[in-house]
């Protein structure tokens, strides 16, 4: 099977908006938090070669790494979700204590996206601060992409403990 992180946006929606138990809203979770990050990554670019002090640019270009870091880790979350959710599937005709824990097996990919999307919020103010003025509108909605992904991902979690 083809990874959804390897999808198409417009493949990817596809199969999201299918009658099917995969991907659904933690995989959507990790993929709207990875564009986030991709937005700081990006405003990060733009501003690394600016006019700064050499320490203003050391510290963008460690955010930038951070960000990428983030992002591609999200990335591979999108399709964890699934392989996490899919084990809570294959266990409906189970016990209850093999499907209790499958749930709970689940529920870290979903606590996962929640602590990267708190690491990626914590990086925002200093490009606030020292990056690339005209940008401040992308950083903001990286900041809303990482919040709406972790109460997203937050309520997965809620519901698989």
């Amino acid at each position: 099977m083809k990874k959804y992180k390897n999808h198409t946006l417009c493949e990817y929606l596809d199969v999201l908006s299918k009658g099917t138990p995969v991907p659904g809203g933690g995989s959507a979770a990790a993929l709207t938090a990875a564009t986030g990050a991709a937005l700081l990554s990006m405003v990060a670019n733009y501003s690394k070669d600016g006019s700064q002090s050499k320490r203003v640019q050391n510290k963008i270009c460690s955010i930038l790494k951070q960000s990428e870091q983030i992002r591609k880790r999200l990335l591979e979350l999108v399709d964890l979700d699934v392989r996490a959710y899919l084990g809570v599937v294959k266990t409906r005709k189970s016990s209850v204590q093999i499907r209790k824990k499958a749930l709970r097996d689940a529920a870290r990919v979903p606590r996962e996206v929640c602590r990267l999307c708190y690491k990626g919020v914590q990086l925002a103010p200093y490009l606030v601060k020292e990056g690339n003025p005209y940008l401040i509108s992308d950083i903001e909605v990286a900041s809303e992409m990482f919040l709406a992904a972790f109460n997203s991902a937050h309520i997965n979690v809620g519901v698989n403990t």
